[in-house]
């Protein structure tokens, strides 16, 4: 999708994600996190907007 940032889950079961990119395509993903996989369960998706920092260059997964 050509966004940038990470994607991590925490101890807690909770998944947390930074995105950079086009406004479209950041809203995009969001609405599809709802319907992601059927082996995980969304209860709930909060999301803070930011201004545009340029502070990543790819997308990667990060461990805690």
């Amino acid at each position: 999708m050509g966004l940038t940032g990470w994607v991590k889950n925490l101890k807690d079961g909770r998944v947390e994600v930074v995105f950079e990119g086009d406004e479209e395509k950041v809203k995009d993903v969001v609405d599809w996190i709802w319907q992601c996989s059927p082996y995980s369960k969304v209860e709930d998706v909060k999301v803070l907007w930011e201004e545009y920092k340029g502070e990543f260059n790819v997308f990667e997964t990060r461990y805690y």
